[in-house]
């Protein structure tokens, strides 16, 4: 007799802490430029919501059926209260550090046949007694998970993450952060990092081959105490370097590159997810990829299910 409790009752193994952020499309259509200047004219027709940021990685969880607790800064604000709706559902469990005090983040996409015109960010820096507040908040909740997910989108509320990090080694679990810092220091001990390419440009700097890569790769995981990269290629993929040498390459499967907004979110979800299902590092990597080529076929901020991975629930 199967005595599993239903994703939504089992005790969540994985924790989310970031930058969140609430999506908001604007589209319509554009039929005339203005008279009042050389800009056009978006007659609106819909408004949509989304979660995004660290927000979108616990969503994409909970389409992948794997429970999880979020946490991050969210104001009192509408657009808090829109994005805590958002997130309401089986699966997700919240624990936000909210005030007056604090802006959420919002990216404001104006959209014309699926075509972004402009994207406004409403956003400022938050206060330093909330980031404290998070970051004990985090580290208490650590203790109660397996799995550590660092969502840093660089918007502030990750600003003492090495804190979090360094209490994180001294319980069983695994830190694997998503980076948008250009000094990787800040993620020294992390398990995992997941770099895009223009990201690990900016921290190793360029290289002509791929074994200069490999080489400088090695160096930043033994400096950093970093086990493993997984680098995000776009176009062209995948790749996982681990230490002591190891290098796993995965092609895209990506049939039609829609929109890749949330994509890295998708990535670390997938991956987190099929971690926590027992998966080895190498498949869960593999499975990663295929829910990047479904995700970026979809338009705007998204996810992927089990069902269209084809992996039975």
């Amino acid at each position: 007799m199967n005595n599993a409790l239903p994703p939504e009752l089992a005790p969540p193994q994985v924790l989310i802490v970031g930058d969140c952020m609430l999506d908001v499309y604007l589209e319509g259509a554009v039929h005339r430029i203005s008279p009042e200047a050389p800009v056009p004219i978006l007659r609106l027709h819909r408004q949509s919501q989304r979660a995004g940021g660290a927000a979108n990685v616990a969503l994409n969880l909970a389409r992948l059926r794997c429970p999880c607790t979020v946490s991050g800064l969210v104001g009192t604000d509408t657009a808090g209260a829109c994005l805590a709706a958002l997130l309401d559902q089986p699966g997700i469990t919240q624990h936000f550090v909210r005030g007056p005090d604090i802006d959420t983040i919002q990216k404001i996409r104006m959209v014309s046949q699926r075509q972004q015109l402009l994207r406004m960010d409403v956003e400022s820096e938050p206060p330093q007694r909330r980031i404290d507040e998070l970051t004990a908040l985090a580290g208490d909740l650590a203790a109660r998970h397996r799995w550590i997910l660092v969502s840093d989108y660089a918007k502030g509320a990750l600003r003492e993450v090495r804190t979090l990090i360094e209490r994180s080694r001294g319980l069983p679990c695994r830190v694997l952060v998503d980076p948008k810092r250009k000094d990787l220091e800040a993620y020294r001990g992390a398990w995992l990092i997941k770099p895009n390419l223009a990201e690990l440009r900016e921290a190793v700097g360029d290289w002509r081959t791929e074994d200069e890569l490999c080489e400088r790769l090695a160096a930043l995981q033994q400096r950093l105490d970093i086990d493993h990269v997984l680098l995000t290629r776009g176009e062209q993929g995948m790749s996982l370097y681990s230490r002591g040498g190891g290098c796993l390459h995965i092609p895209t499967e990506a049939r039609e590159v829609y929109d890749v907004s949330g994509a890295g979110d998708t990535v670390l979800a997938a991956l987190t997810c099929f971690l926590a299902r027992g998966a080895a590092l190498e498949d869960a990597v593999r499975a990663a990829n295929r829910a990047a080529g479904l995700v970026v076929g979809k338009f705007g901020t998204a996810s992927v299910t089990l069902e269209e991975l084809g992996v039975p629930a």
